[in-house]
């Protein structure tokens, strides 16, 4: 059985830092929503993106990345950023556009905020993915 071990360098990087402000953004776009008692979309959104953002920065921060090797999880997280943004970007502006209340208006503009954060994120797993690269020993050299 494999044992877990924390990456402590991986909160101060630039990828844990944004994570960290990725699940602190959600988590307050939600609370928003929630109070704001607003449409179960715009709160199922936010709640979504809060508990899956999270997951990767636990499975990052665990260092479970590289102990379960069956997936690429890099473009996993990849794949839910992108997916997050576009969903952020028609929830949020339909918040934006119809603010029911300030609570759903500030939720709106936190989730423009994530949109932002997501985007972001995708761009920097990007840049640390080897695409057509060689791997491992078999690599020619």
């Amino acid at each position: 059985m494999a044992r877990l071990e924390v990456d402590r360098a991986f909160p101060r990087s630039s990828r844990g830092s944004l994570k960290i402000a990725r699940v602190l953004v959600a988590l307050a776009t939600l609370l928003c929503f929630v109070a704001s008692g607003s449409h179960k979309a715009y709160v199922a959104l936010a709640g979504m993106e809060t508990v899956l953002t999270i997951l990767f920065l636990l499975l990052y921060l665990l260092k479970l990345d590289t102990q379960m090797r069956w997936l690429c999880w890099t473009l996993a997280d990849i794949i839910n950023s992108v997916i997050a943004a576009l969903f952020l970007l028609v929830v949020c502006l339909f918040a934006i556009i119809m603010r029911t209340n300030k609570g759903t208006l500030a939720g709106g503009v936190l989730g423009l905020v994530l949109l932002v954060l997501c985007l972001v994120d995708a761009l920097l797993l990007c840049k640390t993915m080897n695409f057509g690269k060689a791997r491992g020993r078999s690599a020619a050299k």
